[in-house]
């Protein structure tokens, strides 16, 4: 049985919606109408960001098996953040860009770990057995042991 209750899924489809139709709105129109610049500035973070658009959108049918792109989405932020925009701010070089970048990786700092559930991925990710790295050979490969 599921123990996420039915209010905890909806608000993950909801946020898998916003993350969805944000990323697609931002680097839509883009990835298929640019200029070679802009392909070279800019081009594999639109093509990343719009697979995981891509891929959130299955978070409204299976918000618990899509869990992992939300916490990569908090990791990577968290990195960009600290590796990148902490040290620019600190030398006074934040263009309007990353300024922009920031403001959206800041709000998504403070809703993404709103919307997770914690205990189910305490449960499931750390505290649940790990899979197997290999098989036993007379367990596993449906032959009768000798």
């Amino acid at each position: 049985m599921n123990d996420v209750p039915l209010w905890r899924l909806n608000l993950l489809r909801a946020f898998y919606l916003l993350v969805t139709v944000g990323l697609a709105l931002s680097f839509g129109p883009a990835m298929f109408q640019h200029s070679d610049l802009w392909a070279q500035r800019k081009g594999e973070t639109a093509a990343l960001l719009s697979g995981l658009a891509i891929l959130c959108a299955w978070g409204l049918r299976y918000p618990l098996q899509m869990l992992p792109l939300l916490i990569f989405e908090l990791i990577w932020k968290t990195v960009w953040l600290l590796a990148i925009a902490y040290p620019l701010w600190l030398n006074g070089a934040v263009t309007p860009a990353v300024q922009g970048t920031a403001e959206a990786c800041l709000m998504g700092l403070v809703l993404t770990p709103l919307v997770l559930p914690w205990r189910y991925i305490a449960q499931h990710y750390f505290r649940k057995p790990a899979e197997p790295w290999r098989a036993r050979a007379s367990k596993q490969s449906g032959y009768p042991d000798p």
